[in-house]
């Protein structure tokens, strides 16, 4: 059951965000010139193209020849370079130290760390997926004010299966348990009511090394569900187990928030299912390359996640870009496309950053390089279709027309 303090904290916090400029106001007039344009993943690209932002939204995109640049822009030389969408990553926490106190910490640090951990690699949209509300909620409003350059911030209230407190989270860390259907309508009508943008069920909960997985009895995670979906909200979990893949199926959960390390590839019915109900899956395969154990488990974790994804992706199933950094500090992208490379194509990788997060979350205006939508830019050094490596390769980040990461 979430505290007072916490209410409170919410409560102060929205009323913060609701106070934000947006991130638009501080646009700038620029024009991406000489570069390939992808209008999305599956597009041919337009060669030595000229794309324009305006007021946060993309005013013209067309060729050199036929395009012409306002007096005012600030022209960016993309000759060599790749021009798509604006990255998503779908799986990420504000939990460390540099985020404490966000409301009123000097915000030359956080600026500094969010560069090193999202807008460096392209991010321009994420979903927080368990934090502290007192912390992200006013960093949420700095950023969108463009104090903090940084991207859009969704949040995820989180749930745990009574006695499912993680063995990797500290032990004094009071975390929201429901032990019946009722506590979890309750946590998340209280979610809901304080306008978080999502929720995230751990219906799998790792205790240790050869201790029993504690999963969620799927009515409980069902009547969560209910709730956020009764708001239009999506609702990602976490899965630990088989048990715990089953238990988001019965549930109604939306979004897979990891692959399930060390178990078989998803069976046939559950690939049914998943299609059935239109179930999304984030990978997160470099997590599990680099946890602390000998690399030959190392690989043997990896392996199956990767089939997972695979037989996910093969299957028609909707894959979102996420690395739960923030929980993890190895922040470089390059080890994840590789790793998802072995299961997907380029162009399919360049989707899970792009369309699918922006077709799935129902975000209309993101994911393509089109005119009117969203000015959520990368500019890549590389082409992703030559190289997926090159995803990581980022030149200049923009989020809503202005430029928030810029290659030194």
């Amino acid at each position: 059951m979430i505290g007072n303090l916490l209410r409170a904290a919410l409560f102060h916090g929205l009323l913060a965000a609701a106070a934000g400029i947006g991130a638009a106001a501080n646009a700038q007039t620029l024009a991406l010139v000489g570069g390939k344009v992808y209008v999305s993943p599956d597009a041919t690209p337009l060669d030595d193209a000229v794309v324009v932002t305006a007021n946060g939204v993309i005013a013209t995109i067309g060729s050199r020849s036929g395009v012409q640049i306002p007096s005012d822009a600030r022209v960016i030389d993309c000759t060599g370079k790749t021009v798509v969408a604006g990255f998503w990553n779908s799986h990420v926490h504000f939990t460390q130290e540099v985020w404490s106190n966000a409301g009123s910490a000097p915000a030359a640090p956080m600026a500094e760390h969010m560069q090193a951990m999202l807008t460096r690699w392209g991010f321009t949209t994420v979903w927080d997926l368990g934090s502290d509300a007192r912390n992200t909620m006013p960093l949420r409003r700095r950023v969108d004010s463009g104090e903090v350059p940084g991207p859009a911030i969704h949040l995820a209230g989180s749930i745990f299966p009574r006695d499912g407190h993680p063995a990797y989270l500290p032990a004094e860390m009071k975390l929201p348990e429901a032990a019946t259907t009722d506590d979890a309508a309750q946590l998340a009508r209280t979610y809901m009511g304080f306008g978080l943008d999502g929720m995230k069920l751990f219906t799998g909960s790792f205790k240790g090394s050869g201790k029993p997985v504690v999963n969620m009895d799927p009515a409980i995670a069902k009547a969560a569900v209910d709730v956020a979906h009764a708001a239009g909200k999506p609702v990602f979990a976490h899965p630990q187990n088989m048990a715990g893949v089953e238990a988001v199926i019965a549930a109604g959960v939306d979004i897979m928030a990891h692959t399930v390390a060390g178990e078989p590839v998803y069976s046939p019915e559950q690939l049914a299912r998943f299609e059935q109900q239109g179930i999304a899956l984030v990978p997160t395969l470099s997590l599990f390359a680099k946890l602390p154990v000998a690399p030959d488990i190392a690989a043997r974790l990896v392996a199956t996640t990767v089939n997972q994804v695979k037989a996910f992706s093969d299957n028609g199933g909707p894959v979102l870009f996420g690395t739960d950094v923030g929980f993890t500090t190895y922040y470089d992208t390059t080890l994840e496309y590789e790793l998802m490379h072995r299961a997907l194509s380029e162009r399919q990788i360049l989707a899970s950053l792009t369309t699918n997060p922006a077709q799935y979350f129902k975000a209309a205006t993101k994911g393509r390089v089109e005119k009117g939508f969203d000015a959520d830019i990368v500019v890549l050094d590389g082409d992703p279709t030559a190289a997926v490596t090159n995803l990581a390769k980022v030149a200049y980040t923009i989020r809503a027309g202005k430029v928030v990461y810029q290659k030194p």
